[in-house]
Parts: structure tokens; C-alpha cells; sequence
């Protein structure tokens, strides 16, 4: 049997001890007895007490200095969270009547239905309860499902099984594809927390675009976004190599590739090399944003809906020319609407709707050459904290637009634009715009102002001419703010 860490050994010896003074049966189930055949890094236990399981929990948390969180009180579903070595561990308690074989057979997949008595798992001789051949599972990849009621019991199965398969290498066996494309419609009475939560899950894993391809071959994804199904078809101008929805998905597969992520199966690796990138970049998309989401997953699930709205805009010109007109603007609104539907949070909803709304913005900031300083400033500023964030999209956008016909020379001139907004952006951040050269009180007390609004907006002229390199002390920008306020007083008199 596989070797186990000495801080879990001694979290379990201190649980079998108070399982043993309640008169209690404890085992470890489920996933961790999977992950632990499977030798795989796992820091939370599932254990499952013949009786009351919340005074099991409650003891243990203090037992370990840890604390017990209520998960179900009705079911007596508990969690411990204990930390060892500066790492916290995760004990999930739940309670079982009748035996063990009884429990095992209500899980959802054969290589989750196994069990170790934790007396027997601390010995030399552990015994595993395997009583639905999850190990020949194991042995052969496979998720399968325990039986055809799984999925209508609970439709989040649904999601798990394809997320646990992917994380885990398996392959779904085909019977269990053909009942979840059987079930795919329980999708829909599954809370929105549950769901974002899986999909969270899915969408961090390297091969994300894969994943929404399989999902959709489930039928799952249009049941988890259902705006995604009217993209299917949809033709766009000639030189995009795919449809709407091929396209989109094909921008998460290059969002994966410039995260240095996974490779671009219609281009070289060395199609990199002219992409910004730095360890202050890596950190960026790292960032935990909300709840365990990344900016880097926000960015693969804004490419994926960043065209959303193009099949409600869409329109033929007189040249014969399709365009989209204001495709970003209800793009980011009905994203919005999806997001909120599947409980994601506030901010994880402001980035995805910055992402789709501001997608174009980075190659319309100029008709010819390099963008002015004060249009990146702008962009910055209109962009809130998603700039660096939209700027990957563009790139994904138009590798994902030509796909296998891309030219590298255009690709490399397209990423001199990127750099250059990037490095003048940085630029402006450490150079100019630390250097306050008015605040509120200058106005103040050389106009006579009040605080307000307009007290605000000048001083706002004042950052955006300093970003673009038009003011370097304060008297210039006294004077810009004396020619701001007697533009405007012409105006009012006018």
C-alpha cells in the first residue's frame, strides 16, 4: 500500500482514537482512498462515522487545535480544518446508518466507492472495502458510473465526472457518456454556486479547450450557457478561419498557448517568442481574484464569450461585407446575465465584462503607427484592472481568427503594437504618474474652488495630459487646469 505523510498519520491516529472512545466505526471513503491508491498530492479526507458525525468533527477539531465548520446539519456533514506544517488539511465528516456497503453503493462513480476502515488503514495491513470494482477501474482509467440514477439523484455528477476525468487522466467509459448525454437536461436544477463552482474547477486545468469540446459533445456546455448555442454557424468575414463558436473556443485554446500553458496545435512554439511575457506577468494572471478563480481562468472564460453577442448583430452591408456592429457592448451585457445566473461574484463578473466589452479596444487605438501616449493612457483607465487582461485576449483573438493561415510577419507586427502599449503603460506607472504635481487643495486655493465634481474632473485632465507627457511641473499644470476653466466658462456663456 502506498506510504502516507506523518502529519496526516497523526491527524488519523487522533481520529481513530475519538471514534474508538464514542464506540464509533470511522473510514476513510471516496475520493481520498482513490487519490491515495493513485499516490496523487491530496489534502482533504473524506471520513464517514457509523452515527452521529458532527460530535466525531467537534471533538477533533479540538482535539488537533483545528475548527469544525457545519456543512449539512441535516445530513450530519461536517468539515475540520486542521493545519500542519503552516498546510491545512480538510476533514470531511459524514455519517452513515446500516454498514459501510450500504454507504459505498450511493456514490456516484465506481473509483469513488471504496473504503479503508481507519483502524485497519493506521496497521500494517490496510484492507480496502471494494465492493463495485472501483480498483479495476483504476487499473484501466476508466469512470464509470455506479448506476443509471446517479445523474437524475444529483446533476452536478454530471460536471464532476467529466472534470474529475480530466483532472485525474481517465477516460469516461461509453456507457456512462451515453447516460450523461442521456441526462444532460439535469444541468438545470443544479444551484448556480455548484455549477460555477465546477466550472471554476474544469477551467483551471491545462486543456481547457478541450474540455468545452467535450462538454459540448456531452451537451452539457450550451446547458450551462445556453447563449453559446446560437454561435454554432454563424459565417463571419473571410478572414476568420471558423465560425463564431469554433472561433471562440479556438481563443481559449490560444489564451492556454500565450499563458505558456499548453501548445498551438495550427502554429509553431516559436510564435512565442514575440509575445510579452516576464515573471511579473505570470504573477499577474496568477492572482486569485475571487473564491479560487484566476485571472487566467477569468481570461480562457471571457474568450470563450467575448463574441457571445455576434449572432444578435450580425448584418450584411451593401458591399456584401458581414459585420457586427456593437457586438461588445451586448456582448458584455449578456455575459453579465450568464455570469450573474451561475453566482459568480461581483468582481469576477466586472473582469469577464471588461474582457468582452474592451476586446477590440487595443488594435482600434490607432488607424496607422503606434497609439498615442494619452489614448494608452485612456486605455488603461477605461479598462479598470483588466488592461493586461485585454491585451492577452487581442492576441488570442487574432491567433484564433486565422488560425492556420496565420502570416507570421503580421503576427509579429501585431505584438509590436502589444508591446509597445504594455511598455508604455508600465512606463507611464513608474515614471509619471507616481509624481502628483497638483492635488485638490492647489486648486483650491489658487481658483477659489470647492470640493466637487469639477474639482475632480480637473484634476483627472490634469493625470491624463501628464500620462501623455504634455506636463512636467506644477505651473503647467495651473495653467492647463486656467485654460480648462475658461474653456469651460465660454462654454456656459455661449
Amino acid at each position: 500500500m502506498p506510504d502516507m505523510k506523518q502529519d496526516l498519520l497523526g491527524l488519523l491516529t487522533k481520529v481513530s482514537a475519538i471514534a474508538t472512545q464514542h464506540n464509533r466505526l470511522a473510514y476513510v471513503v471516496g475520493g481520498f482512498v482513490r487519490d491515495w491508491l493513485l499516490e496523487r498530492e491530496t489534502r482533504d479526507v473524506d471520513i464517514a462515522v457509523g452515527g452521529d458525525a458532527l460530535t466525531i468533527a467537534q471533538d477533533v477539531a479540538k482535539a488537533v487545535g483545528g475548527r469544525c465548520v457545519l456543512l449539512d446539519e441535516a445530513n450530519s456533514v461536517a468539515r475540520v480544518v486542521a493545519t500542519e506544517d503552516d498546510e491545512p488539511w480538510h476533514l470531511d465528516f459524514t455519517s452513515f446508518s446500516g454498514n459501510i456497503q450500504n454507504d459505498l453503493a450511493r456514490r456516484d462513480f465506481t473509483v469513488d466507492a471504496m473504503a479503508v476502515e481507519l483502524q485497519d488503514l493506521l496497521s500494517s495491513s490496510s484492507q480496502i472495502i471494494d465492493p463495485f470494482s472501483g480498483q479495476i477501474d483504476l487499473k484501466k482509467r476508466l469512470m464509470r458510473a455506479m448506476n443509471r440514477r446517479i445523474f437524475v439523484e444529483d446533476g452536478a455528477r454530471l460536471l464532476r465526472g467529466v472534470r474529475l476525468a480530466t483532472e485525474l487522466g481517465f477516460e469516461i467509459e461509453p456507457g456512462t457518456e451515453e447516460l450523461i448525454q442521456e441526462n444532460c437536461h439535469m444541468v438545470k436544477v443544479v444551484s448556480g454556486e455548484r455549477l460555477r463552482e465546477e466550472m471554476v474547477r474544469m477551467l483551471a486545468l491545462p486543456g481547457s479547450a478541450d474540455i468545452v469540446r467535450y462538454l459540448d459533445r456531452l451537451g452539457l456546455l450550451t446547458r450551462l450557457i445556453p447563449e453559446l448555442e446560437s454561435m454554432k454557424g454563424v459565417e463571419q468575414p473571410k478572414e476568420h478561419y471558423w465560425d463564431v463558436f469554433d472561433h471562440s473556443v479556438e481563443t481559449v485554446a490560444a489564451v492556454e498557448f500565450l499563458l505558456r500553458e499548453s501548445l498551438w496545435k495550427y502554429g509553431k512554439e516559436d510564435l512565442l517568442k514575440v509575445t510579452p511575457w516576464s515573471e511579473e506577468i505570470s504573477r499577474h494572471f496568477s492572482e486569485d481574484v475571487s473564491s479560487g478563480s484566476s485571472r487566467r481562468l477569468l481570461l480562457k472564460l471571457g474568450a470563450l464569450m467575448h463574441d457571445i453577442a455576434k449572432p444578435a448583430t450580425k448584418a450584411v452591408d451593401e458591399t456584401g461585407r458581414i459585420r457586427f456592429l456593437g457586438h461588445t457592448k451586448q456582448g458584455a451585457a449578456m455575459a453579465v446575465a450568464g455570469l450573474e445566473r451561475l453566482r459568480f461574484s461581483n468582481r469576477e463578473i466586472r473582469l469577464v465584462e471588461n474582457l468582452v466589452y474592451h476586446h477590440l479596444r487595443p488594435v482600434q487605438m490607432t488607424n496607422d503607427g503606434l497609439p498615442t501616449r494619452r489614448a494608452i493612457y485612456r486605455y488603461f483607465r477605461d479598462t479598470e484592472d483588466a488592461g493586461v487582461d485585454v491585451l492577452f485576449l487581442a492576441l488570442a483573438d487574432y491567433l484564433a481568427t486565422w488560425g492556420p493561415r496565420l502570416d507570421v510577419e503580421e503576427w509579429q507586427q501585431h505584438n509590436q503594437l502589444i508591446c509597445y502599449i504594455l511598455a508604455e503603460h508600465l512606463k507611464q506607472e513608474a515614471d509619471v504618474l507616481p509624481v502628483r504635481l497638483i492635488d485638490g487643495h492647489d486648486l483650491m486655493d489658487v481658483f477659489g474652488l470647492k470640493p466637487g465634481r469639477l474639482l475632480g474632473e480637473l484634476l483627472a485632465e490634469v493625470r491624463e495630459a501628464q500620462a501623455a507627457g504634455e506636463l512636467n511641473t506644477r505651473e503647467e499644470a495651473i495653467e492647463l487646469v486656467r485654460k480648462e476653466l475658461e474653456k469651460r466658462q465660454c462654454g456656459m456663456a455661449c
